[in-house]
């Protein structure tokens, strides 16, 4: 069996807005809603699972029916960090699923994720023992070094400091060395494992103490617990994470332009009267 298990616990801290991002509407639903839809079409997903905030728990229940996605079996209340949300929906599954079944850990929030990225990341995970989607970066790296005392004192700095665009500090963030782009592979999600791995690895990782602060994920507790990762498929479009509100922008442009490709110019002309 496989199972998409998707996060929807963020609270839209970096957008600023009073709706967290998952349930903003784009072009008459919510977001998160265009991302349960492509695992609810694929073929090979057999069951959905939402970790959410507890005050959209009802809502999301809702959608089940109204959108008729059948699939979604389970919602579960998520954590403080993503890490313990991913552990929360994994704990969840325990009784329900079998140690074989490969879990695909996503992002509500990246909606534009594909039928061949999904696929791929299945496929890798039944040769390979597990799957992350993996593209090489288009540009070299810098490490980054920060002035935190300067930071500190001269600028009114969000709940962390990577909520803020590095231009923002800019007097207070420096590199001294570059990284070639060919050595590096940027990772993204599906993060795909069994789930029986998953299940040991979050057990060890909370009882140990290990792999679980703010900055940890699947992936950081997976080679931390000396696991090799596999690489399958990405796509330029599944890169798109609705962070910002231009990210929101973006993805409405090109939902619209889906459509007259699809030649619904009506539709399309009916939905971007929307925001008029």
């Amino acid at each position: 069996m496989n199972i998409a298990l998707v996060l929807a616990g963020g609270v839209g801290r970096r957008m600023g807005a009073t709706t967290p991002k998952q349930f903003l509407s784009v072009l008459g639903k919510p977001v998160i809603v265009h991302t349960l839809e492509v695992f609810q079409n694929n073929s090979n997903i057999d069951a959905i699972e939402v970790v959410t905030v507890d005050s959209y728990i009802e809502e999301v229940e809702l959608y089940r029916e109204r959108y008729g996605l059948d699939k979604l079996k389970w919602i579960v209340s998520g954590g403080d960090t993503c890490q313990e949300s991913i552990r929360n929906g994994i704990f969840n599954l325990e009784e329900k699923a079998k140690g074989n079944d490969n879990i695909l850990i996503v992002m509500s929030v990246a909606p534009l994720i594909s039928d061949e990225v999904i696929d791929d990341s299945i496929r890798v995970c039944n040769k390979y023992g597990n799957a992350v989607a993996g593209a090489y970066s288009i540009y070299n790296f810098s490490t980054i070094h920060r002035n935190i005392e300067n930071i500190e004192h001269n600028f009114d700095l969000k709940e962390s400091l990577t909520d803020n665009p590095i231009g923002f500090v800019d007097e207070c963030v420096w590199a001294n060395n570059y990284i070639y782009k060919e050595d590096h592979v940027t990772l993204n999600m599906p993060w795909t494992f069994p789930m029986g791995k998953l299940l040991w690895a979050y057990k060890k990782a909370f009882n140990e103490g290990i792999g679980n602060d703010v900055r940890a994920y699947t992936t950081t507790l997976m080679v931390d617990l000396g696991e090799k990762l596999y690489f399958s498929k990405d796509t330029q479009k599944n890169k798109l994470k609705l962070t910002t509100l231009d990210d929101v922008d973006m993805l409405e442009g090109y939902l619209l332009i889906q459509e007259l490709k699809k030649g619904n110019t009506e539709a399309a002309i009916t939905l971007a009267n929307q925001y008029d």
